[in-house]
């Protein structure tokens, strides 16, 4: 799992829509749907801000486990 597959995953745990997500952590849905996928890369700052809201850590979105 990447970085965007354990947002997702992350996210949709805690019940959040990608809109009200990128709405509390002040970006657009369609960066977030970027991070998700994987074709932008996730900021330090703006990890450490969804993880607060994700109620993780940062080392649970960035964690990357084959499978």
């Amino acid at each position: 799992m990447g970085i965007g597959d354990n947002l997702k995953r992350l996210r949709e745990a805690n019940g959040i829509t990608q809109c009200e997500l990128a709405e509390q952590v002040g970006i657009t849905q369609s960066m977030l749907c970027q991070l998700e996928r994987g074709t932008k890369t996730l900021s330090l700052p703006l990890a450490k801000e969804i993880a607060e809201i994700l109620k993780c850590s940062i080392e649970d979105l960035i964690e990357t486990k084959s499978e």
